[in-house]
């Protein structure tokens, strides 16, 4: 394969293949904090979004990436934001709103092309939204990561998940794997990376699940259980990462 990755900013005409796949479980696609990033990613960060394609098929996406500055004052070797993913997002919009620049770049998302997954395209990915942060003078590229085998785990904590290691001393979990085999060092985990919340209703069309009995239910896909409430008609999925800092200088 014959790869170009670009940003949105180098190559605008590229932008609309953004949409060509989305592999998102739809209740994931509920945050209502999303949209306020990917709402206007492309014309508010277009620096910052990654777009690969095969020279030879310029008219198919082969993986995207999704990153943002944002300001954090704190030693992210000691924390980092505890809201996670959507910390990030608001701190970002309150950035840009004020025409600030940011202290360091976080990872939002890596996607690739179902067909093409098991190929190295994620390593590739992160390498280049590694370099594109660099090159824009950052110190630090920071991930809330959504490990991506924690959904067959969704008992396991966060933190336990986070440490789990094979002989070798990686992470078991194959994304963990990849940051840690790109430089990364794990730092922390937040059990409220994203918070999803919906009608039980809602989260029936989103799952095709019952949802009839108050508790913790287990959604394919999720990382920890949602908890139903019943008798109030609602749930709420508190999704947990892991912070993974990549220090670029």
């Amino acid at each position: 394969m014959d790869l170009l990755v670009t940003t949105a900013a180098q190559r605008p005409d590229l932008v609309p293949l953004l949409e060509d796949f989305n592999d998102w479980p739809a209740f994931m696609r509920q945050d209502p904090v999303a949209p306020l990033y990917y709402g206007d990613a492309v014309t508010a960060y277009p620096e910052f979004v990654l777009i690969a394609i095969d020279r030879n098929r310029p008219d198919r996406l082969v993986a995207k990436g999704y990153s943002v500055p944002f300001t954090w004052a704190s030693d992210p070797e000691e924390s980092l934001p505890a809201g996670g993913w959507d910390q990030v997002v608001l701190i970002a919009a309150r950035d840009r709103s004020v025409r600030r620049r940011g202290t360091m770049v976080s990872a939002l998302e890596i996607s690739v092309r179902a067909d093409l997954k098991g190929k190295g395209m994620s390593s590739i990915m992160l390498a280049a939204m590694r370099r594109n942060a660099a090159d824009q003078g950052y110190a630090d590229l920071v991930a809330p990561v959504r490990p991506n085998a924690k959904h067959h785990h969704p008992q396991m904590s966060i933190v336990d998940y986070a440490n789990l290691r094979r002989e070798d001393g990686l992470p078991v979990d194959p994304w963990l794997r990849v940051h840690v085999r790109a430089g990364g060092r794990i730092t922390g985990t937040s059990a409220r990376a994203m918070t999803i919340a919906g009608s039980i209703a809602d989260w029936r069309a989103w799952t095709g699940l019952p949802f009839d009995t108050t508790g913790p239910v287990e959604v394919p896909g999720a990382l920890v259980p949602v908890h139903c409430e019943t008798v109030h008609g609602h749930a709420v999925y508190c999704e947990p990462c892991v912070w993974v800092r990549h220090r670029l200088s």
